[in-house]
């Protein structure tokens, strides 16, 4: 399965080996994954470290809660390199909030 950071920093643009960015990316993905926990997906009190945590390690049922990686990519690329045109923020906003409000129907 695949790392979580490794992922985000694909969905970034960022090459997986680069890791100067590492520390912030983790920050911010590991926001996104209590968020996620708060509403009721994934394993509690879960975080990453680094490149060695993957998505079945925190999504028991990753086929269900696909949504949840481009949950964590929206949120993380709003926190670390927000869009500088206006129409596009508010488009990742709009996603991120639809995603949060169908991953939560989902769960329930």
């Amino acid at each position: 399965m695949d790392s979580i950071l490794v992922t985000i920093k694909k969905m970034l643009g960022l090459d997986a080996n680069y890791k100067v960015f590492d520390q912030e990316l983790i920050v911010f993905i590991n926001t996104a994954l209590m968020i996620l926990e708060q509403v009721g997906i994934g394993t509690d009190g879960f975080k990453i470290t680094g490149d060695d945590e993957t998505w079945d390690m925190f999504l028991t049922d990753i086929d269900r809660y696909e949504g949840a990686k481009t949950y964590v990519y929206i949120r993380t690329r709003l926190a670390f390199d927000p869009p500088a045109n206006a129409t596009l923020h508010k488009a990742l906003e709009d996603t991120m909030r639809e995603l949060e409000w169908r991953l939560n129907v989902k769960v329930e």
